[in-house]
């Protein structure tokens, strides 16, 4: 269950022993653990009340993972590339050029992460759609439309339409964790939960996606993606 686009998916947990409704915060996931009798609505209602709390903790929890060295890269590695994109801080007009011919990205030096950002983002709403809808040809599981975006934490998300939402950042890891996100939406619309039969469906098409799961989850993203700076 997700009651904010900022947090993960919610993980309910029902208890034999459990009382009242707890909410835990970890660093990779958010679990609400609730009495065997506690009905849907008052689960809701509990979630919506916490909602202000949830986004902030989570967010504390998330920035936690994320420090890094604050210095440019010399070279950026995209996940449909076997070579690292060899980078070029220079004075421009345009916040990027990318030469894929000579595997050179030149960024404005004035505005060096939002330049990084922006190629980033231009580069995930060519590429990954595309990927998408390989994956899912390949394994026949149709999905509506695929929107890209930014979002804060959530690497992908598939609405009861089917339309799946995918973070631009992804195109910064490995091409395995990618497929694993993507395979994990398409999963969604069959199976909309994290129920067992929406792992094993998962499972089906990425035998080693907990291996995957953990990549995405411990590998941190450069200190310029998250630059504040408004696009």
């Amino acid at each position: 269950m997700s009651i904010c686009q900022d947090l993960p998916e919610i993980q309910i947990v029902r208890h034999a022993r459990a009382k009242h409704l707890r909410l835990r915060v970890y660093t990779d996931s958010i679990r609400l653990t609730v009495p065997l009798r506690c009905g849907r609505q008052q689960i809701e209602n509990f979630l919506k009340q916490s909602e202000s709390w949830l986004v902030e903790t989570w967010q504390k929890q998330y920035d936690s993972t994320q420090v890094q060295s604050q210095t440019l890269p010399q070279q950026i590695q995209l996940f449909d590339h076997n070579i690292a994109i060899d980078i070029e801080y220079v004075a421009q007009k345009d916040l990027f050029i990318y030469l894929p011919e000579h595997n050179m990205l030149r960024v404005d030096q004035t505005q060096a992460e939002i330049g990084l950002k922006t190629f980033i983002l231009s580069y995930a709403k060519h590429k990954l759609p595309k990927y998408l809808s390989h994956l899912a040809q390949e394994h026949v599981i149709p999905f509506a439309k695929c929107n890209i975006r930014h979002p804060k934490t959530r690497w992908g998300s598939c609405s009861s339409q089917h339309d799946i939402m995918l973070n631009a950042a992804l195109v910064l890891y490995p091409q395995a964790v990618v497929r694993y996100v993507c395979i994990h939406e398409l999963a969604h619309t069959r199976h909309f939960d994290h129920s067992p039969a929406f792992w094993s469906e998962v499972e089906k098409f990425d035998i080693n996606y907990k291996q995957h799961r953990k990549m995405l989850k411990t590998i941190a993203l450069p200190y310029w993606w998250h630059y504040s700076a408004k696009l």
